[in-house]
């Protein structure tokens, strides 16, 4: 495994990926199309190089991350905004009339600023109050500074599993998932396509959720040697304290980041691992699809990868096609659809045949039935009469009219005084039938 370099965080339906002093945000907008846009950053260590001495670079990092972090999930919340609440307001206008073009980098300061005090009240205020609770049963202040330690690791436990449970949240971790796995994906050498990436691990030592975890355990040991009795001081001293815990936090995490070999560290970063167990999750391929846009706005991979397998004459570049990205969801309604349109089909092709066939039915019984020729006489018995015995009736000095359709009529049988008689029982039945041609 190649250390790349590179580093990201998941924003709203998106990605953030950095590289140097460039990074790159992708965010899927309301209307599925993937916005991307690269803006420069250039670092303040490279401004002042003491920043850069070990221990004071992981608090300068922290603070760096922590307002990027802030800035491109309000970028890539904006795509979500209610129109409505992006009306101009009064503060809004009060705001703009005091601090004119800076009421943005001051809104963004205060939101930090508010993020690390929520921060210190939830991870170090609430639980040096409940192991104080405590006092009465324990007398030891080393024991208490440990309770409060534990207490401290559990909250953050219990806060990302809470958090993780909500549906916005739990898209965010996912889109976090995907911005590991891009990553893994490149640094063991592989062609950043989607099958590749969806491969790949989604946890990853560099991390932010091993870094904060790496606090909260570093945390214990520092502050289990405080030993004052003055609360002030106590509390004081903590504050104090942050930042050290956080650049020795930052110390570890990126020498374990680029050494794989050392027991200790791996054994170092396995409760980080575990943890991102919670803060990330499984991407879809769309999600990876967004993920890949941000990184190769920042990042060369393919040279990269290419350089990682230098001495392989038989490696080849791959490259995602737009199908690659489909997810399987996507497929399953894209088959309903299918599904349905040729159900709607044969409904159709049904419907059309049974009119046909009905047509043809009627069309066929007329021409079957109905002829001028396919009149034939039976008597009373049933026995055919033919046309000329008809006529006759038996008595051949009888007249027999006929009308023009070839009908025959007795007129005798008419004369009768019981006509009605007569015409049921004398007069022979006729019906059409249908003749042999």
């Amino acid at each position: 495994m190649k250390t790349s370099g590179i580093g990201g965080q998941a924003v709203i339906e998106g990605i953030m990926m950095r590289n140097k002093d460039k990074y790159s945000i992708a965010v899927r907008k309301p209307d599925n199309e993937i916005e991307v846009v690269v803006k420069e950053s250039q670092p303040i260590t490279e401004k002042y190089k003491w920043l850069k001495l070990p221990v004071i670079r992981g608090v300068v990092c922290f603070v760096d991350s922590l307002v990027m972090g802030i800035s491109t999930l309000t970028y890539s919340a904006s795509f979500y905004d209610d129109p409505a609440e992006q009306k101009t307001t009064k503060a809004d206008e009060l705001g703009k009339a005091i601090f004119k073009d800076k009421l943005e980098s001051v809104l963004m300061a205060f939101t930090v600023v508010l993020a690390v005090v929520i921060a210190l009240g939830l991870f170090m205020f609430l639980p040096y109050v409940i192991s104080r609770l405590l006092v009465k049963f324990i007398s030891s202040q080393f024991v208490l500074n440990l309770v409060e330690g534990l207490v401290r690791v559990l909250i953050f436990i219990a806060y990302l599993a809470l958090v993780s449970h909500m549906k916005d949240v739990g898209r965010t971790f996912m889109y976090h998932g995907a911005e590991h796995k891009c990553i893994n994906c490149i640094e063991n050498g592989y062609s950043l396509t989607a099958d590749n990436v969806m491969k790949s691990s989604r946890f990853h030592k560099r991390c932010g959720t091993s870094f904060m975890f790496l606090v909260m355990f570093i945390s214990i040991i520092f502050f289990i040697f405080i030993r004052v009795e003055n609360t002030g001081l106590q509390i004081l001293i903590r504050l104090l304290l942050i930042p050290v815990v956080a650049g020795v936090s930052y110390e570890i995490l990126r020498a374990a980041g680029k050494n794989d070999n050392s027991k200790f560290l791996n054994i170092i970063s396995v409760p980080g691992i575990a943890m991102q167990k919670l803060t990330t999750k499984e991407p879809d391929r769309r999600m990876v699809e967004v993920a890949i846009k941000a990184v190769e706005a920042v990042f060369d991979w393919k040279e990269f990868v290419t350089e990682y397998h230098q001495d392989d004459e038989n490696f080849e570049i791959e490259e995602s096609k737009p199908e690659d990205f489909v997810t399987e969801e996507e497929k399953y309604e894209e088959q309903l659809k299918q599904q349905e349109s040729l159900k709607e089909a044969l409904k159709n092709e049904e419907a059309s045949d049974a009119g046909s066939e009905f047509e043809s039915d009627v069309t066929g019984s007329a021409d079957e039935d109905f002829h001028e020729d396919m009149f034939t006489f039976e008597d009373e018995d049933g026995n055919e009469i033919d046309e000329e015995t008809f006529s006759q009736d038996g008595t051949e000095e009888d007249e027999v009219d006929s009308d023009d359709d070839g009908i025959v009529f007795d007129d005798e049988a008419f004369d009768d005084e019981d006509e009605e008689e007569l015409f049921a029982d004398d007069v022979p039945v006729f019906k059409q039938r249908k003749l042999d041609k």
